[in-house]
């Protein structure tokens, strides 16, 4: 059970603006419904449900690409409300997948609801009691280079079920290290490069029982699953905060590297908001 000290103002419960009647309600444990609401997430009949998490300023930055600033905290304000929601899609997803970029920046994360918020853990843990769900998500790390440390934790700790997933040169390089036995490797048959999102798909889904798959990024492996139409849902906590840019600076927006407009367009339908202290949560169908 929460305690009255873990439910601090941080925790403060969403107020539901729009609510999406799409999708099978999750079993949420009493402080999670309080906290969140209702949350329901489609279960495909076939195929996977793919669904991506970001926090964005005003100005449209996820990622202020300034050393030891580089996180989605200092775009949330380090909101707790926004930790709440990442640890609930999480606990929901049955593979959390991100680039190596996203692990080069938070090296000793692991990609659970408890390593993100750690005040709602019981909760999390109950929840997951409540789906059946006998392990914690698959972490699935992209990496074409296959330049990952395979003594960080989340490879190494044994904690999750970790899932390399890279090419036949990335292969090369990760072969020079001692692959510890929870991580598995698939290597696409590209030699190097861009590894498309289906075949990252291909891979999660022959490794997971489940069917919600979460892409946490970076900016540049969401593009790839953009560009090839396999995102579903986009879930969208907006910061109220002007970050700004130089002209030409590093500082990220939720896609990069891949243009659609005005050629080819990506146009998604609010499907549900929420509002927090600070933050507004919106949630949009692909």
């Amino acid at each position: 059970m929460t305690s009255n000290k873990r439910r601090s103002p941080q925790f403060a419960a969403l107020r539901t603006l729009v609510e999406t009647t799409r999708g099978r309600g999750l079993p949420l444990p009493p402080n999670l419904s309080r906290l969140y609401g209702t949350f329901r997430l489609p279960v495909p009949r076939s195929g996977l449900h793919v669904f991506s998490n970001f926090v964005s300023t005003l100005d449209g930055v996820v990622s202020l690409q300034v050393k030891g600033h580089s996180g989605g905290g200092d775009i949330s304000g380090f909101s707790g409300q926004d930790r709440m929601v990442m640890g609930l899609l999480r606990a929901a997803a049955d593979a959390v997948i991100v680039g190596s970029g996203t692990l080069a920046a938070d090296p000793q994360h692991l990609w659970t609801p408890q390593a993100i918020c750690p005040e709602l853990a019981d909760e999390y843990h109950r929840l997951s009691l409540a789906m059946a769900k006998p392990r914690a998500a698959l972490n699935v790390i992209v990496s074409a280079e296959g330049r990952v440390n395979l003594r960080l934790p989340v490879f190494a700790s044994g904690k999750v079920a970790a899932m390399i997933i890279t090419t036949v040169r990335g292969l090369k390089q990760l072969r020079r290290q001692r692959v510890p036995d929870s991580v598995q490797i698939h290597a696409t048959r590209r030699l190097s490069g861009e590894i498309p999102a289906a075949g990252i798909l291909r891979a999660v889904d022959r490794a997971i029982g489940g069917k919600q798959v979460l892409v946490e990024g970076g900016p540049r492996l969401l593009a790839t699953f953009y560009k090839e139409r396999l995102i579903d849902e986009q879930f969208l906590s907006l910061a109220p905060q002007l970050s700004g840019r130089e002209i030409g600076d590093a500082r990220m927006g939720l896609v990069m590297g891949k243009t659609f407009a005005p050629r080819d367009p990506r146009w998604g339908r609010l499907t549900d908001a929420r509002q927090g202290s600070r933050l507004l949560f919106l949630r949009y169908s692909f």
